[in-house]
């Protein structure tokens, strides 16, 4: 691949919203998917679509445990052409959330209640509810 598809290729991550939204919260460090749904309040094949676009352009990387996939930057300097941008379009640079606030949104797959189900155990409740 040219030089110059590569660079064209991460400008093209760049350029869409739900993308940098998705990088700022992967700067917090590792995420699953299902968290990404629960802060972004997007659908997951939504998320997917966009984390699809990182992963070729180099910027991600995913690792699976069981039944989630959690995501990585493995281009930490993204960050530093992220934050310039916003600084030359007059756009202020996000702070980081951090880790307290990732427990304020929670997830609807990683919940206690859940982890039974994403082993294929089905908490007895659920079955009376249903």
């Amino acid at each position: 691949m040219r030089e110059d598809d590569q660079l064209s290729r991460l400008f093209k991550a760049l350029t869409h919203p739900a993308r940098l939204q998705i990088l700022d919260l992967l700067r917090d460090g590792e995420q699953c998917v299902c968290h990404m749904e629960a802060r972004l309040s997007y659908r997951q094949a939504y998320i997917s679509q966009h984390l699809a676009v990182l992963r070729e352009a180099g910027l991600i990387e995913d690792r699976r445990d069981g039944w989630n996939v959690y995501y990585r930057v493995t281009e930490p300097g993204v960050y530093e052409v992220m934050d310039r941008a916003r600084a030359i379009a007059g756009v202020r640079v996000p702070k980081r959330a951090g880790r307290r606030a990732a427990a304020a949104y929670p997830c609807p797959k990683c919940s206690s209640e859940n982890i039974g189900a994403a082993s294929g155990v089905i908490p007895v409740e659920r079955i009376v509810a249903a």
